[in-house]
């Protein structure tokens, strides 16, 4: 069962959860494009305003937390999610397990030289890794009809297991729920991990990650690029769960007497 918050729903599993449904999605069918979406506060905020993208998310095979705020929510909702399943380390798990079991992976998107330099540094540090193709096509590629078809097409051809998508959300989820019909085992939307892996973008201590700062972190390393990310996007989540506890709240206090909430 599914914890919802506002348009976003979230599976209640932690990441060793994570990767057995993965591996059970694999050996059940290796070309069944299973979708996995990792939310965040992004996440809720995009949604707010594009009922594609919550559309797309809702109906994603899997959906785990990716943000420590939604791991608080759930607390405060009444509704504990087990833990955060963070993107990036959540693909870095995966290519440790790809390596054991030979499935082979596929690096799509990032920045110009970033997928090459990620897909360099796990196989470095996994030296079974099977790399199906390493892809970053033009950043405008969606709009034109030509480009995204050839993309798909090397991607048709490659078929890995896993399709890592570094295209930065919606535009990512998007894009994978266009090409579904993909022979891919599992699709993973990984916004800008390529570049966290490849060390190009210095990633937040663990501290910070822990107590849920990455994000002033990384408002700090690029304040032109995050700053209405993160200060307009947080204080719209903010809102969002202040009305959704003054909701429960509400409801508790109204709720007749005998009657199991």
């Amino acid at each position: 069962m599914r914890m919802i918050f506002d348009k976003i729903s979230l599976d209640r599993i932690d990441m060793e959860g994570t990767i057995d449904r993965i591996a059970d999605a694999l050996a059940e069918s290796p070309t069944h494009s299973f979708h996995i979406v990792t939310p965040n506060a992004q996440f809720v905020q995009i949604a707010r305003s594009d009922s594609r993208f919550a559309t797309i998310v809702q109906r994603a095979d899997l959906s785990v937390a990716d943000g420590v705020p939604l791991l608080w929510a759930s607390r405060l909702l009444g509704t504990p999610l087990p833990g955060r399943v963070n993107g990036t380390d959540l693909m870095v798990r995966l290519a440790a397990e790809a390596a054991q079991r030979g499935w082979r992976t596929y690096f799509f998107g990032g920045r110009p030289g970033a997928a090459e330099s990620a897909a360099a540094v796990l196989r470095a540090t996994h030296p079974a890794l099977r790399i199906a193709g390493v892809d970053c096509p033009a950043i405008d590629f969606m709009l034109d009809a030509r480009l995204d078809f050839l993309a798909a097409e090397r991607i048709r051809k490659a078929a890995p297991h896993i399709l890592f998508v570094a295209l930065g959300a919606p535009k990512q989820e998007i894009w994978i729920s266009e090409h579904r019909d993909l022979p891919v085992g599992v699709m993973l939307g990984v916004g800008g991990s390529f570049e966290l892996v490849a060390g190009i973008t210095r990633r937040a201590p663990a501290c910070f990650q822990r107590s849920g700062c990455e994000w002033f972190w990384r408002l700090a390393m690029e304040p032109k690029r995050m700053w209405k990310r993160y200060l307009v996007g947080n204080s719209l989540f903010l809102s969002i769960l202040l009305r959704l506890c003054i909701q429960k709240i509400f409801s508790f206090e109204h709720q007749p007497a005998g009657v199991a909430e």
